[in-house]
């Protein structure tokens, strides 16, 4: 199969967001670099292995050198897993939302990743196939040492881009332990996601199937951490 068969952005997740009408020649012909060497990677790692994938194989691959690859991907493990900045100031701006509950707003951002893996899935000819290379993928990341710690790592960056916004949100600093503490849980629901996606996207069932019972799975976990915001009434001003 070819990268180009498989749209592991969608499977990813990543919020990057669509190009806008004022990007440039050079801002266009970097982000599609950037995406070819993710999904060139991606493709190579669950094929062979991360350990048994070079970066200067992915370079060749992409008909670039290996320098090009790190000034686009700090490590290897970002090539797969990363959290650009602009994700990061996505859930920092829908946060800070007035008028937007903390979980209403990590609800909608996880909907839209939802969407696209799902719009993916109900596009291929062969559902069987395509959900197969999504376990591989998931199959990937969990039982790859360098993989799980770089998501470790990533989920960390998140729990502090959340904590930041919520002690911005409430007027308290991000040290204090109620912003952590609802970072730490609103970020969990990430994991709450995935795990069900896991579980619930086989042949037997839709993409629709999956979206309500993911959902469903997400609603109930976010519903525990709306309960407990009722006693932090500061947070959801």
């Amino acid at each position: 199969m070819s990268p180009r068969t498989v749209n592991w952005g969608a499977l990813r997740a990543r919020r990057d967001g669509e190009p806008g009408e004022v990007e440039g020649l050079r801002e266009r012909k970097k982000r599609l670099m950037r995406q070819q060497l993710s999904d060139t990677a991606t493709e190579m790692f669950v094929e062979r292995g991360f350990d048994a994938v070079r970066v200067a194989e992915i370079a060749e691959a992409c008909g670039v050198s290996e320098k090009t690859v790190f000034n686009y991907f700090p490590t290897k493990e970002s090539l797969i897993l990363d959290h650009p900045d602009t994700a990061l100031a996505a859930l920092r701006a829908d946060l800070a939302e007035p008028g937007v509950s903390p979980v209403e707003a990590v609800l909608r951002i996880l909907a839209e990743e939802r969407a696209a893996v799902l719009s993916w899935l109900a596009e291929q000819d062969d559902p069987a196939d395509a959900i197969t290379k999504s376990r591989r993928f998931g199959l990937l990341i969990a039982t790859t040492p360098a993989l799980r710690a770089h998501r470790l790592e990533m989920t960390e960056q998140l729990v502090v881009v959340a904590a930041e916004a919520l002690a911005e949100r409430s007027g308290t600093t991000p040290d204090d332990p109620e912003p952590r503490v609802l970072a730490t849980a609103l970020v969990a629901l990430w994991q709450i996601q995935f795990r069900s996606m896991a579980k619930h996207l086989d042949v037997t069932r839709t993409p629709e199937a999956v979206e309500e019972a993911v959902a469903a799975d997400v609603g109930r976990a976010a519903g525990l951490v709306e309960a407990g915001l009722k006693a932090l009434p500061r947070f959801t001003a």
